[in-house]
């Protein structure tokens, strides 16, 4: 019987020196060492030896079982340096990358957030919308150059009878009216903020692009209320020290109309290379024309309202410190340009 457990312990150690691979060390150990391994099975032999052989016969079994069970051990361990990759726990996880808000999205969280803090509620109103409210209830003629197919995006459907033909909403004074006849009975002080599109591209133009709108109609609006909620703006989103003037102009859906200049960020209003004379455009505003008043159902005899409309990537580029020379970069994909904000 010596024989044999010599025999099966050499044959365990030469497949263990074989092995590649820890399964395969597993199911060596549990053919020689298991319950019913070879080894273990020799061990049950023992009764049927005389007990003078025994003894020694027992040792026998138990010094190959133990070195087989170090072979084993240590096959393992030099298969798990061979493949293992230096680790330090102490050193820092990499932190995975995480995104941030887009330059256009914080624009017009801030902006919401600057006409909120005066009593403005933020409104959203269709991007597709009809011609009745894009145009036509907002004072313009058929005629308007705006109403041209080279300036709008039209939509090839069949038209509304009562609205006329279906568009994308080319400004988001088409809230005007749609607010109106919404709140029927004024005080109103809301700001749209919505994607509009236009047949335009450009470094300063692009076919979709942002707008803000501000509406307010109650008794006894001027001008002077109109000044107020644009100073108010221009020094809480582009500095304290920024003010705001008008120029008189010409919208069809408000008049007065004017366009509403800001001091340059660069020379604070006293000139320079960029602005000339120390004024950047804006954006247009104005008193609510009566008759789109009535179009919203309210009576221009006893209301009145001032109502401006800006682009929002257009003041984000005139906020102090963002060099941007196209607008349309700010619609790239230009990991480098975006990281930066």
């Amino acid at each position: 019987m010596n024989d044999e457990v010599i025999n099966i312990k050499n044959e365990a150690l030469s497949q263990i020196m074989d092995s590649i691979s820890i399964d395969e060390l597993d199911r060596l150990q549990l053919l020689y060492l298991g319950r019913n391994g070879k080894l273990s099975n020799l061990i049950k032999k023992l009764k049927s030896l005389p007990e003078i052989k025994r003894k020694e016969v027992g040792i026998l079994i138990n010094e190959a079982k133990n070195t087989v069970i170090k072979e084993i051990v240590s096959k393992k361990n030099s298969l798990k340096d061979s493949t293992r990759v230096w680790f330090d726990p102490t050193i820092p996880g990499i932190k995975p990358q995480t995104g941030h808000l887009h330059l256009i999205t914080s624009a017009i969280s801030e902006i919401s957030s600057v006409f909120e803090r005066i009593g403005f509620v933020r409104m959203r109103y269709p991007e597709v919308e009809w011609d009745w409210f894009a145009f036509e209830a907002l004072n313009m003629p058929g005629d308007h150059p705006a109403r041209d197919t080279l300036e709008t995006f039209f939509i090839d459907t069949k038209p509304h009878p009562k609205f006329g033909q279906m568009v994308l909403t080319p400004h988001t004074s088409s809230g005007q009216v749609r607010e109106m006849k919404h709140v029927k009975v004024p005080p109103i002080r809301m700001v749209n903020i919505a994607k509009c599109y236009r047949r335009q591209s450009d470094v300063s133009h692009t076919q979709m692009f942002h707008q803000f709108e501000g509406l307010v109609v109650d008794k006894n609006i001027s001008i002077v209320n109109l000044k107020g909620a644009l100073d108010y703006f221009a020094q809480n989103f582009f500095g304290k020290q920024r003010k705001t003037r008008l120029r008189p102009y010409h919208f069809q859906f408000t008049e007065p109309s004017f366009e509403v200049d800001i001091t340059c960020d660069i020379c604070n209003g006293n000139g320079c290379k960029v602005c000339k004379e120390g004024w950047l455009e804006l954006g247009g505003a104005g008193m609510v024309h009566p008759i789109v008043l009535k179009n919203g159902g309210i009576d221009p005899n006893v209301y009145s309202g001032f109502a401006f409309g800006w682009g929002v990537e257009r003041v984000l580029m005139m906020k102090a410190g963002i060099k941007i020379p196209d607008l349309r970069i700010l619609y790239s994909s230009d990991l480098r340009f975006l990281r930066q904000f």
